[in-house]
């Protein structure tokens, strides 16, 4: 499981954004949103910094990967 966190992601069309960021790495990857605490749960077989990149290359840096 991957968590990060995303300060940027604070809106829904934010997380439609990082929804869609994460199925374009990974088309399987389960997916958890906390919009509240900024809280990202990815459940795949690919390294962290496949999707910590994607994301920060759409404007959501993390500030942790866990």
């Amino acid at each position: 499981m991957i968590e990060l966190t995303l300060p940027t992601m604070t809106c829904g069309h934010c997380v439609k954004t990082v929804t869609a960021t994460v199925q374009r790495v990974d088309a399987t990857a389960g997916l958890q949103i906390d919009l509240p605490t900024h809280k990202v749960q990815i459940d795949s077989q690919l390294p962290a910094e496949a999707f910590v990149q994607a994301l920060d290359e759409e404007g959501y840096t993390p500030t942790d990967a866990a």
